[in-house]
């Protein structure tokens, strides 16, 4: 299939800025901070947001480390369809690891610290990667529509996504892009991904005894 010249557009702007993506990779996985502790993941991601544009919301939901960033392109007449994505930025707790080929914790810590083993250091950063070489396609190309990236907390815990769509943070939306690399393809079909990659499902369960 042939690229389109605003497609061809935003795969150069990817190529363009894979530098910084990996130096915000990096930097998120040594930030390292688990479910609702996200703090200084939070803060770049809000930093660079609006350094590149947009407009933030910073502690979206009432969640302290959740952000929610728009941008519009208002070129023209006709629909303003907006398109979401969102980066994961949550660390797991007990699986600190160096950035190496074997099994050792980061300089100073143990294994029970948090670590970005599954990564959501990667999840988060492709996402922004993606938000940012659309939005360059978007302007290059002039297309009309607008972008909004959530920044989701606590992911493993199923914390914010629920949180986000009960208060109406993806009402509106055109639609929602969820990106998760998994290595077991057979199981990467529309049921695991309804259940896993998007607002998810949420509940707790109290036991009276």
């Amino acid at each position: 299939m042939k690229l389109t010249a605003a497609q061809s557009h935003a795969l150069a702007h990817v190529e363009e800025r894979a530098a910084f993506l990996s130096e915000g990779c990096a930097r998120i996985f040594d930030f390292a901070e688990t479910a609702w502790r996200e703090y200084q993941s939070a803060a770049w991601y809000v930093q660079t947001l609006r350094a590149e544009g947009f407009t933030v919301e910073e502690g979206s939901g009432g969640m302290p480390t959740a952000f929610c960033a728009e941008w519009r392109n208002e070129v023209g007449t006709g629909e303003m369809p907006i398109i979401g994505l969102y980066a994961e930025y949550d660390a797991v707790p007990g699986n600190c690891q160096a950035a190496s080929t074997q099994r050792e914790p980061r300089a100073g810590l143990g294994y029970q610290a948090g670590g970005h083993t599954d990564p959501h250091s990667g999840l988060g950063m492709s996402g922004l990667g993606g938000l940012l070489a659309t939005k360059a396609a978007m302007e290059k190309h002039g297309i009309r529509g607008g972008l909004r990236f959530m920044g989701e907390p606590a992911e493993k815990v199923r914390g914010s996504k629920p949180i986000h769509a009960a208060k109406g943070y993806y009402d509106g939306l055109a639609a929602m892009l969820s990106f998760h690399p998994f290595y077991m393809l057979p199981m990467c079909n529309t049921v695991r991904w309804d259940t896993h990659c998007g607002a998810a499902y949420a509940m707790i369960y109290r036991f009276i005894c």
